[in-house]
């Protein structure tokens, strides 16, 4: 027997250990491979619970959360109006100002109006204070007194403009989107004039069918429905479209609109030539962009490419003269 196993070749018996030892790690392996997965699961299940309980517990806290917001948001639009019919209610909201909040698409405008009244009249207190705080009373032509006034007239203005600002932004905004829907709307418009509805049918249409694609067209045109049916004229009702854009082609369309529904005829040509102008006057607004950006391209890259253009091409010519000029200056 002991012969036998003199007689094994020593390189198989080292092919089976390491075989052997192979297998063994691999056995290792898959263990320890099982047991993390299994660990994994666990891991996943707990993280899951608690992601469902999280859930759970911000469902139950956000009603409250946006319970107490509106809370708040009510209390401040109620002390705004409070303020608004106040004394000095037409200094805090001038007219200017509501129609400037008219302007910017609010759901509730008379809401909207005792919030702007409260905000401008709480920056306006606490701008001031809050400058005095950080900054305190610096000197000003070595006078103290002067450098607070300054800060509370600053603060103050500030305070005061900033509610304007932001509503001036809002509505410049709107009116650049109105600008930008008035063809599509030209285009609805000529369209469901083809097909026989009219001018009532038309808007109802495009008021209820085209609200995400048109949001404040479909806005204002929704109000001056609702303000025609109320028993305005069509003029009267389109009269804030028309004026508060200051937009001439939405005034044209709203012209337009009011003469069809007033005296009837045919609408169809002079909406495409309405529509043809609409888009040529939008070409030519984009090539007028595209010149003016051409323009500050030039500028931008004379700061910047030039300089590498001349280190590429003249750099070598520059450094062939130093070196001739180092040479004859050894010389």
């Amino acid at each position: 027997m002991l012969e036998k196993i003199q007689a094994v070749n020593p390189n198989l018996l080292l092919a089976i250990a390491v075989l052997l030892v192979a297998l063994a790690l691999l056995t290792l392996g898959l263990g320890l491979a099982g047991r993390a997965l299994r660990a994994r699961k666990r891991a996943q299940e707990v993280e899951r619970v608690m992601a469902l309980h999280a859930g759970q517990v911000s469902d139950g806290a956000r009603p409250q959360l946006e319970e107490r917001l509106q809370h708040v948001v009510q209390e401040a639009a109620a002390l705004g109006e409070r303020w608004e019919q106040g004394k000095f209610g037409d200094s805090l909201l001038a007219a200017e100002d509501k129609a400037l909040i008219d302007l910017c698409g609010f759901a509730n405008p008379g809401r909207a109006r005792a919030l702007f009244v409260f905000g401008r009249t709480l920056l306006a207190l606490a701008l001031p204070l809050l400058g005095w705080l950080f900054i305190g009373t610096p000197a000003v032509l070595g006078n103290p007194l002067l450098g607070g006034v300054l800060i509370v007239f600053f603060g103050f203005g500030l305070g005061w403009m900033l509610p304007k600002w932001w509503l001036s932004g809002r509505a410049q905004a709107r009116k650049l989107a109105a600008g930008d829907e008035l063809s599509l709307l030209v285009d609805l418009l000529r369209l469901l004039q083809g097909v026989g509805l009219s001018i009532d049918q038309s808007l109802y249409v495009i008021v209820n069918d085209f609200r995400e694609v048109m949001p404040v067209l479909s806005q204002e045109l929704q109000l001056a429905t609702e303000q025609y049916a109320h028993g305005r004229t069509r003029e009267q009702s389109f009269q804030r479209l028309a004026k508060g854009f200051g937009n001439d082609d939405l005034a044209a369309i709203c012209a337009l609109i009011d003469q069809v529904d007033r005296h009837g005829g045919a609408v169809q040509e002079p909406l495409t030539q309405f529509a043809d102008r609409l888009r040529e006057k939008r070409r030519l607004g984009l090539k007028e962009k595209v010149g003016k950006l051409t323009v500050k391209m030039t500028g931008v890259m004379v700061l910047t490419l030039l300089p590498a253009l001349l280190i590429v091409t003249g750099g070598a010519g520059f450094l062939a003269v130093l070196r001739g000029l180092s040479r004859m200056g050894g010389a």
